[in-house]
Formats: C-alpha cells, sequence, structure tokens
C-alpha cells in the first residue's frame, strides 16, 4: 500500500504536465486526479499505522519535540541574555574593545574568530549562534565586513572547533557510535588530517573573499 500510494502521488504530481486541471479537466481526467489522490492519502493513512503500532513514530516524535524544545529555550533564553546585555550597555563595550584591536577591522574579526574557536571547545553550535554571534556580528558589520563572508568564515571556524582535540563535540559525537575496539586515541588521530584541510580551507577563503561571495553575488545581484 505504500508503494501503491507513492506512485500514485508521483503520477499526481506528473499529471499537470499532460493536462491542466486548473482549466477543469474531462471526467476522466478529474476521476484519474481523484484516484491518485485517494491512493496518495491511503498510502500516508497506512504508513503513519504501521510506524505507531512498530512505536518508531513515538519514538521519533518524543525526540524531535525534546530537540525542538531544547532549541526553542536556548533561543528565548539567548534572546533574554541579549537584551539585558543591550539594555547595560555591553554592545558599547564590546564595539569599543573591538574598535580598540590593533589592525582595525582585520585585527577585530582575528580576535572573534579566536574567541569563538575557544568557545567551540565549551558550547555547542547553538548556543554559540544564539548568543555570541548576535553580539560581535553588527560591530564586525559597521566595520565594513561582508555578511556574507563573515558568516562563512565563522561556520568554518566552528567547525574546525568542533574537530580539535581535546575536547571536540563532533569527535564525542564519533565516539558513541564507533565500535568499541576503536579507541578515542584513533578517532583524535583520523581527525587531524580533517582539522589541516579546515584550516586550509579558512585561510583561502579569509585571503579570497570571492570564494565565499561570489555564488551568492551572482544569484542575488
Amino acid at each position: 500500500m505504500i508503494v501503491i500510494g507513492s506512485v500514485a502521488l508521483l503520477l499526481l504530481l506528473l499529471s499537470p504536465l499532460v493536462y491542466d486541471l486548473r482549466a477543469g479537466g474531462t471526467p476522466v481526467q478529474m476521476a484519474l486526479a481523484y484516484g491518485f489522490s485517494a491512493l496518495a492519502a491511503l498510502g500516508v493513512v497506512y504508513a503513519c499505522i504501521r510506524l505507531f503500532r512498530t512505536e518508531v513514530l513515538d519514538q521519533v516524535m518524543r525526540s524531535t519535540a525534546q530537540i525542538s524544545s531544547m532549541v526553542f529555550v536556548i533561543l528565548i533564553g539567548a534572546s533574554l541574555f541579549a537584551l539585558v546585555f543591550r539594555e547595560l550597555g555591553g554592545d558599547h563595550t564590546v564595539r569599543a574593545a573591538l574598535e580598540a584591536a590593533p589592525g582595525g577591522a582585520t585585527g577585530a574579526l582575528i580576535v572573534v574568530m579566536i574567541v569563538m574557536f575557544l568557545l567551540g571547545f565549551f558550547l555547542d553550535f547553538i548556543e554559540i549562534t544564539f548568543v555570541v554571534v548576535p553580539i560581535v556580528a553588527p560591530v564586525l558589520f559597521m566595520m565594513g565586513v561582508d555578511p556574507v563572508w563573515l558568516g562563512v568564515m565563522m561556520a568554518l571556524n566552528l567547525q574546525t572547533s568542533f574537530l580539535t582535540p581535546p575536547f571536540g563535540f563532533a569527535l564525542f559525537y564519533l565516539r558513541g557510535v564507533a565500535p568499541p575496539t576503536l579507541s578515542s586515541g584513533a578517532i583524535y588521530r583520523g581527525a587531524a588530517p580533517f582539522v589541516i584541510i579546515q584550516l586550509l580551507m579558512i585561510a583561502m577563503v579569509a585571503f579570497m573573499p570571492w570564494l565565499a561571495t561570489a555564488l551568492p553575488g551572482l544569484l542575488y545581484d
């Protein structure tokens, strides 16, 4: 039934290539459209029943609800923190500190990258994105840093941090799914080439910003 429903849904999606139901089709065409829709709906209902009986759907829904709740709680907490931080004049302090960094915008960007790299040892991507980025990004924007290029640089920086020992969130995730015969030392040694590749990519994007801005420029300019 699931296969039949999937095929019916595919045929229903491909039917506009043959005739347009918006203009009103023949009785045969309308009957085919209603039949495909009914079969697709039956396939979805049957799939949901199968998932409910095997308790797979229950586990998926619980996991999705927990992760979604965690993300929204972090988002709400980060918004409150940012609001209090700005009301207390923290954004002006951060702006003054970054503007006082030697080297202008380049020096401020290096400081932000180092801080985010170190925070990646202890915090997850969501916390850094919701808490740190809204504080430092506006200051860097006012200093003339390209938003697209900055976003790519931050993403590469955090990904490198998550692969770097002694912490490395990505390495702990890999340790959780790796077989017991694979030691943590082997995982750390195996991650070293990828860290080197990430650092080279950060250097390339830093010295050649067009690697990050070329495609968005073609799409939106």
